[in-house]
């Protein structure tokens, strides 16, 4: 059974639209507007270490499998404000 205290963390949503890839073809785009083919050779490849990683999996994972809306009202809310 799942532990009822424990929630999802959406900080790591929230990171996805205000960060910026820091490197690469893709440099300053926003990882939630990363194409999903760049995503693609990540996972062919391996992620790299640490959080940039973990924030390019969760895309991955997010684009993959349909659930971009859930960032929808995270990058209306962030609106202007840059990372």
């Amino acid at each position: 059974m799942q532990d009822p205290s424990a929630q999802p963390n959406s900080s790591i949503l929230q990171e996805l639209v205000l960060h910026r890839m820091p490197f690469g073809k893709y440099k300053d785009t926003l990882l939630c507007d990363l194409p999903v083919s760049y995503l693609e050779w990540f996972a062919s490849k391996g992620f790299p270490p640490g959080k940039l990683g973990m924030q390019l999996a969760t895309m991955f994972e997010i684009k993959t499998n349909g659930l971009e809306y859930l960032l929808v009202p995270l990058k209306r809310q962030a609106g202007g404000r840059k990372a």
